[in-house]
């Protein structure tokens, strides 16, 4: 029985999914053309070219202008940002009574809203994950900065899930003043799924909930009728590739009237004053999209949606858990001529609640950890598109690399990184020890051919 025949076996399930090869083969069709293994779904989504064929033929047939007017192009662009706000909300079936959708940069764009606007002050708790990027882990200068108390939750080895106890116990302790929650719906390091469930469970406690749901959404359906956090955050070109810059906050109504602006900028306000000082901030999400939104790139967006809603997530679900199940299964049964193990996987090796990512690193025969740097020349050179390195989520990646907080903390105070310190430094600090990973991840336009190709690459490093 040849390999595919086997992986058929295994998960017959990849079978239903062969509409993605069409797909593959018609709208994604540089990848094999220029004999390419893109495994970095989790950094950023591939667009189809059918998308930019839309997106193109859209601009060509219409001028459009800034919408801060009412002229005939600013309607026309005004037209096209609106429409694509609804169908976003639709898409993630949030009512437009209940939620509100603001356009921002990324998904980094849309955190720093909620932290520079969020009421922290003496009496708040801002609680969050190890398990969270950097932009969400970024909020807790401004919870600082206001006397907010910060308390950090790690997720427990091996398999870097949440404990459920020590945050239901921090979620338990009462509250008074506003009160945040931020985690991942996905953790973008281990690809561990974190409960939705633990919406309800903090705001039953009195506590607001920002779901960050950047590395969840584009492999997985979030259904905002059935789970209501206040904020939740994600970048576009992660789900469908094009177009970048472009991400979103959908807010509830009621939580984005509790926030409070910083600052006032072009399209944010109804009137302002120089000579008296004072200005009126637009409602909803006027009072946010700071500047001119990116007009002629949001109608992208929904032309997006609308090529993820025509594929379905159930098939999009269905392969990328198939091909993470085989990739998992290979990984580990990788061992050296002395029987070592040549990869050690952080996170589950089975592909309950978690999604298509894995974070791993190379060891020698004698137990040694593979530079991940020098794994990602390797994988450069056969064509192999990955990444390495802590992936912007440092608490999962101290936790999954075992660097303790004393290991840490005698790195950042030697003389020479008081101004300054590297990743070169701080790999330097840890010379026994992995300093970083290597990451892997599949989605919609990834095939059994791309998975097998990571394995070739992977037995290179078998002595």
């Amino acid at each position: 029985m040849d390999t595919y025949q086997r992986f058929l076996q295994a998960y017959p399930e990849y079978a239903q999914t062969a509409s993605l090869d069409d797909l593959r083969a018609r709208d994604y069709t540089r990848l094999d053309k220029l004999g390419h293994v893109y495994l970095d779904y989790t950094g950023g989504g591939l667009y189809a070219e059918s998308q930019v064929q839309k997106h193109m033929d859209l601009l060509m047939r219409q001028v459009y202008g800034n919408p801060h007017s009412s002229n005939p192009t600013s309607r026309a662009a005004t037209e096209l940002v609106e429409s694509a706000r609804r169908y976003a909300l639709s898409f993630f079936h949030a009512d437009p009574q209940e939620y509100d959708l603001i356009f921002t940069p990324n998904a980094s764009g849309a955190l720093k809203l909620v932290g520079e606007s969020y009421p922290f002050d003496a009496n708040s708790r801002y609680l969050l994950l190890f398990d969270n990027h950097n932009s969400v882990q970024g909020i807790r200068e401004f919870a600082h900065a206001r006397g907010a108390e910060v308390t950090y939750i790690p997720v427990a080895l091996p398999e870097l899930r949440l404990p459920a106890d020590r945050l239901a116990a921090a979620l338990d302790q009462p509250a008074s003043g506003n009160n945040l929650f931020a985690y991942p719906a996905q953790s973008n390091f281990s690809g561990v799924k974190h409960s939705l469930e633990w919406v309800e469970y903090a705001q039953s406690r009195g506590w607001d909930v920002l779901l960050d749901a950047a590395a969840y959404v584009p492999t997985s359906a979030l259904d905002l009728s059935q789970v209501k956090p206040e904020f939740v955050t994600l970048s576009f070109y992660k789900m469908f590739g094009y177009p970048t810059g472009i991400g979103a906050l959908i807010a509830r109504r009621d939580a984005l009237a509790r926030l409070r602006r910083p600052w006032f900028a072009g399209g944010t306000i109804t009137v302002v004053s120089v000579q008296e000082e004072r200005h009126y901030l637009a409602e909803g999400h006027a009072a946010f999209e700071e500047g001119t939104v990116n007009y002629l790139g949001i109608p992208a967006v929904e032309i997006g949606l609308r090529h993820l809603q025509t594929i379905g997530y159930p098939t999009i679900g269905a392969r990328v858990q198939a091909l993470t199940a085989w990739l998992l299964d290979e990984m580990t049964a990788l061992k050296h001529g002395n029987g070592a193990p040549l990869v050690k996987i952080y996170g589950p090796t089975d592909t309950h609640m978690r999604g298509g990512t894995i974070a791993f690193n190379f060891y020698t025969a004698a137990g040694e950890p593979i530079p991940h740097d020098r794994v990602e020349e390797a994988a450069n050179r056969a064509g192999i598109s990955l990444r390495t390195g802590c992936f912007c989520n440092p608490g999962a990646g101290e936790v999954a690399l075992q660097l303790s907080r004393p290991e840490i903390a005698a790195c950042f105070a030697q003389p020479e990184h008081e101004q300054r310190l590297s990743m070169e430094d701080f790999r330097a600090c840890f010379d026994q020890k992995a300093s970083g990973a290597v990451r892997i991840s599949v989605g919609l336009a990834s095939n059994f051919a791309d998975a097998e190709a990571f394995l070739q690459f992977a037995r290179r490093f078998i002595t």
